[in-house]
């Protein structure tokens, strides 16, 4: 037998080897996807292609040393290493979509990638990061929010659950008012879909109450709700975006947006360096004063939706520990 099953009552030679793919099984396909990343990829993508045009060489199926050259014409750019490894990994994701699975071999693109991250070291420029939103500078953020207007409760609600969440923009974005259930011990949170959870499965975010009225989560969040329902808003996207006019608008929040709100109020809080914050900042901050109170570093991953071997958990939590377990502590200096 050859171990083939043919259905009953069909011919073998009326079988085709495979089925073509529908309009909505190739649009599933395209929505598997999150959007920003294909966005971000799809940028990367005219730009490699366009500068492939420039250089008159074939940019898919892509040879080794045109990858390891336009590396190194993004080097010569000064663009970030982050942004330089994003581009590799978008002309990588094009061929594999396109039937070139493992092309173009990368290794001479990183070892140009390599180089220039010891260059950039060497002249003063480090790894940049956004500063984390510490408890200290969440209180004066939240008080630049004025929870006498629309857009200072909701702006509470975005700090206050972005810290306690230790959520990335694109969670606080994806919010809606029916992934909110309070309880006795405080608010649970359903995230549908993140970074580490590409199937879509769900979890929850258990938060407890604060004990500080302004930045208790349970409580400013229950503001903001409180707020929307007397406008007859009681379902769709939590964070939403209010105008002007301090109208609240049918629409939600970008990811883009909520970074920017978290910058405009570290500028109105005066905070030292107000331009670098971002929302990522608030998932910084959280992890960092998790570590601080003593809680383990497994139960912070966890709550943060870190996968089980992602080291930037600790990028968060080492600095921590750096100070608490000195060496130089205690010894008499």
């Amino acid at each position: 037998m050859s171990g083939e099953v043919v259905p009953a009552g069909v011919s073998d030679l009326e079988l085709s080897a495979d089925l073509e793919l529908s309009a909505g099984a190739r649009e599933r396909i395209r929505q598997s996807v999150p959007p920003n990343t294909a966005r971000a990829y799809g940028r990367q993508l005219d730009r490699f292609t366009a500068w492939c045009a420039d250089h008159r060489v074939r940019c898919l199926p892509a040879g080794p040393a045109t990858l390891a050259e336009y590396v190194n014409h993004l080097c010569d750019l000064g663009l970030a290493p982050s942004s330089i490894e994003q581009a590799i990994a978008a002309v990588r994701t094009a061929h594999r979509v396109s039937g070139h699975k493992g092309q173009p071999d990368t290794e001479a693109a990183l070892r140009v990638l390599k180089a220039y991250r010891r260059q950039r070291a060497e002249g003063g420029q480090g790894k940049r990061q956004a500063p984390p939103v510490t408890l200290d500078p969440l209180r004066a953020m939240v008080t630049a929010a004025d929870p006498s207007t629309l857009a200072g409760r909701r702006d509470r609600a975005l700090l206050v659950l972005g810290f306690a969440m230790m959520a990335r923009r694109s969670e606080l974005a994806a919010l809606r008012i029916g992934d909110l259930v309070f309880g006795d011990d405080g608010l649970t949170v359903t995230v549908r879909m993140s970074k580490t959870d590409q199937e879509a499965r769900g979890t929850t975010v258990q938060i407890p109450h604060g004990v500080h009225p302004d930045t208790d989560p349970v409580r400013v969040t229950r503001a903001w709700l409180a707020a929307l329902a007397e406008l007859g808003v009681t379902d769709g996207p939590l964070l939403r975006r209010v105008n002007r006019w301090d109208q609240v608008q049918p629409g939600g929040l970008s990811g883009a947006a909520v970074n920017e709100r978290v910058r405009v109020l570290a500028r109105r809080a005066g905070l030292d360096g107000a331009d670098a914050f971002t929302a990522h900042g608030l998932r910084a901050g959280g992890p960092t004063e998790a570590a601080k109170a003593g809680h383990p570093v497994s139960f912070i991953a966890t709550h943060g939706r870190w996968s089980k071997n992602s080291p930037q958990v600790l990028e968060y939590i080492r600095p921590v520990d750096r100070w608490r377990d000195n060496p130089m502590r205690g010894i008499g200096l």
